[in-house]
C-alpha cells in the first residue's frame, strides 16, 4: 500500500463549496458517533497493538487516540471563542510536539473518556447553532485566512472519520 494511501486512508480534506442542512446533519452525527466507533475499535487491542504505527514513521494507534482527544479539544474551544467574539484569532499548537509528551504513553482510556466528554459538548452546541452562528468565523494565524464555523464543522467530520481510519486500516494487518 502506496504512503499516500495510508497517510489518508479517506482522502485529504476537501473544503465543501456549499453548505446544505443535510451535510451539516451528517457532520454532526460523524462528531456525534466518533467516541463509541473509536471505542469499539481499540476496546479489544493489545498494548502491542495499540503501540502499532499505523504507516511506517506515523503515529502509533494509542497516539491517534489520545490525539484525537487534543485536536477536539482544541476545535471545541475554537467554537466558542468564534460564537462568543468577533472572528477571534485562534491559538494554533504543534500537535507532532504534543504527540512526544509523556501523557500519550498513559492508557488511551483517559483520552477515550475526555474524546466522550468533548463530543458531547460539540454535538449539544452544533445541534443549537442557528444559520448565523454557523457562519461566524475565527481567524488562523498559521493559514492567514478567516475560517467558518460550518467549514469547521466539515473539517472535524472528515478529521473524525480520518484517524478512525487510520486505527481501522491498521487493524486488518493484525
Amino acid at each position: 500500500m502506496s504512503d499516500e494511501i495510508l497517510r489518508y486512508p479517506i482522502g485529504k480534506f476537501s473544503a465543501p463549496v456549499s453548505f446544505t442542512d443535510e451535510e451539516i446533519r451528517r457532520w454532526i452525527d460523524d462528531i456525534k458517533t466518533l467516541p463509541g466507533k473509536v471505542r469499539n475499535a481499540v476496546i479489544s487491542l493489545t498494548e502491542d497493538q495499540l503501540n502499532t504505527p499505523y504507516r511506517p514513521g506515523g503515529w502509533t494507534i494509542k497516539q491517534v487516540v489520545h490525539h484525537l482527544a487534543d485536536s477536539h479539544m482544541n476545535s471545541l474551544i475554537r467554537f466558542k471563542w468564534a460564537l462568543t467574539e468577533d472572528n477571534p484569532v485562534i491559538k494554533t499548537y504543534h500537535e507532532a510536539d504534543w504527540a512526544l509528551l509523556r501523557d500519550y504513553q498513559l492508557p488511551v482510556e483517559s483520552s477515550l473518556k475526555s474524546l466522550e466528554g468533548i463530543h458531547q459538548h460539540m454535538t449539544a452546541l452544533f445541534e443549537s447553532m442557528s444559520e448565523d452562528e454557523w457562519n461566524r468565523t475565527f481567524f488562523h494565524p498559521e493559514q492567514q485566512r478567516e475560517i467558518s464555523l460550518k467549514r469547521n464543522l466539515a473539517l472535524y467530520s472528515w478529521h473524525s472519520r480520518h484517524h478512525l481510519a487510520h486505527i481501522t486500516e491498521t487493524k486488518k494487518a493484525f
